[in-house]
Formats: structure tokens, sequence, C-alpha cells
């Protein structure tokens, strides 16, 4: 696949992470699931430097304990270095997903037992300046074929996993799901996006995801 402008960088950390996502998928991904989460992409500061779905460092490294060497993507933003567990930014999305559940659950192995947490798309794209790109603000011919490829890949986690529950972190993540999942026996439900961009999510977003879980019948 190739994009245009005004994407002039793309990581796939599922090349230069992929150790670290391997240690994840064997620590989460072993058996099958109550909760799927899903995501839309990798944020510049977590998955991007980790390999981890929402992969805050510090959240990796000390709940997750995931300790392996991150690689470089081959184009590497000269704004957007790729400093893998050495990163010193926080990705406050993740910030805030793992720490909800590392103050619900014992241990990662605790909340693993029951869920597991994926995006739809593995890509990151950037601007010149380093901004990020979401996948809904592609073109559409560009998009097109990302999203049949990721489609296919959320539909087989399902069809592996075989969760109760698909839970769309964010309404993007919702609208894939509906689209790709018809004719699956799972049932798919929604929470706030934990993103620092949305207002709702900085009064308090833990309390309201847990309460939307409850509501829900998730949790």
């Amino acid at each position: 696949m190739s994009f245009g402008t005004p994407v002039t960088h793309v990581y796939n950390p599922l090349n230069y992470a992929w150790a670290a996502h391997e240690q994840y998928l064997k620590l989460a991904a072993a058996t099958k699931k109550k909760v799927v989460f899903l995501g839309m992409n990798p944020g510049p500061f977590g998955m991007a430097q980790c390999g981890v779905p929402f992969g805050e460092i510090t959240a990796v490294r000390e709940w997750l304990k995931i300790n392996t060497p991150i690689g470089k993507p081959e184009r590497e933003h000269p704004k957007r270095p790729i400093d893998g567990l050495a990163c010193t930014r926080s990705e406050v999305s993740g910030r805030r997903l793992w720490g909800l559940f590392a103050e619900r659950y014992e241990s990662a192995p605790d909340f693993f037992r029951n869920h597991f947490i994926t995006n739809h798309c593995p890509l990151v794209f950037m601007e010149e300046t380093g901004r990020n790109r979401t996948p809904d603000k592609l073109p559409v011919e560009e998009a097109a074929p990302l999203m049949t490829a990721c489609d296919a890949h959320l539909r087989q986690v399902v069809e592996t996993l075989e969760p109760e529950w698909l839970i769309a972190v964010g309404g993007f993540a919702e609208k894939r799901a509906i689209t790709t999942l018809e004719g699956l026996t799972v049932r798919i439900g929604k929470i706030l996006h934990p993103s620092p961009a949305s207002p709702a999510a900085n009064r308090g977003w833990a309390a309201q995801a847990t309460r939307q879980l409850e509501e829900q019948g998730v949790w």
C-alpha cells in the first residue's frame, strides 16, 4: 500500500517492534476471552514506541513486564524518533486505559484471563510536521484497501478468541466492528475514548468508562 500527502511517514510497529508485540500476545492472547477491547491505531508515544496496543511505556514496563529491544522503522521521522522502552513521553490514552485496568485487577495475568486489547489498524501515519494523522482522515482510495485488510484481521481475532463482547474504544472502532463482525456471535459495545483531545475524557475518564461497562453488563 502507498499513502500520499499530507502523509510523509508510515510506521508499522508490528515489524520493528515485533519482539515486544510477540511478548504481549503470549501474555495476553493465550486463552479465549470474555471481552476484546478495540482501539483505532497506534499512538506516537504508545504502540509506535513499544509494539503494545495503547502501550504507555510505564505500564508496559512495570505492569505488563515487557522488556525487549525495539528496532527502528525504515524511514524515521526526525520529529518522531523511536526510542522504544526508553521513551520518556507518556501516551495519555494508554496511561488512562491501562491505569484503569491496573486499579481493578491485581496483575496483568489476572486482567488477561478474560480480556484482550487490540487495534483495528497497526499503522502510524505522520505528516511532515510530525502531526499524527488517523486512518479515518485518509483519502477513500487509500483507506479502502487498508480497511479491507484491517477488517479481515479484526474478524480473525474475534473468531479466534470467541469473546462474548467486543468493546470499541471510541466511535471509529465501533463503526468498523459493526461493519465487520456481522454474522458472528459477539455483542458490540462502546466506551468513551480516553484521548486528551476529547473534552469529555478529561472529566474523569476512568469513572465514565467503568460506568459504561457496568451499564452494558460487561463488568
